[in-house]
């Protein structure tokens, strides 16, 4: 299945899914040292971001999750790609500033966790299942 959105950090990725139908914040949800969602509550919390399609409806909180992202970056445990139905801002930023692909104005109900997902330009490319070990 190929779906089509809008740019908002050019690049590829390719990896496993990890979904959620909650926002997520960066700074105070997710450990930039581990990459692992430490929210309290999160469906999410305890899972690991590093290397994942991190698709979510949209981030919450504060402006210094972009620089949460770009530390997550820095330490490898970031996200290999990103994919929201609304990006905004702080993402937005944060995905730039780290050269992490992301994608918005897509249906991310049509995503499950363990699918494969590949993003290249305004596209996102799903494989139903899970990716091999």
């Amino acid at each position: 299945m190929e779906l089509k959105g809008r740019i908002i950090s050019k690049g590829v990725a390719e990896g496993e899914a990890l979904t959620t139908s909650q926002p997520i914040s960066f700074y105070g949800g997710v450990d930039p040292d581990t990459g692992v969602i430490i929210e309290k509550g999160h469906e999410l919390e305890g899972k690991k971001v590093k290397d994942k399609i991190l698709v979510f409806p949209n981030g919450k909180g504060s402006t210094v999750g972009s620089y949460t992202l770009y530390r997550m970056k820095k330490n490898d445990t970031a996200p290999a790609g990103i994919i929201n139905k609304e990006c905004e801002t702080v993402v937005a930023v944060g995905a730039i500033i780290s050269e992490i692909p992301c994608i918005d104005k897509i249906d991310i109900s049509k995503i499950e966790t363990g699918d494969i997902v590949r993003l290249e330009n305004d596209a996102v490319r799903i494989e139903k299942g899970r990716m091999p070990r």
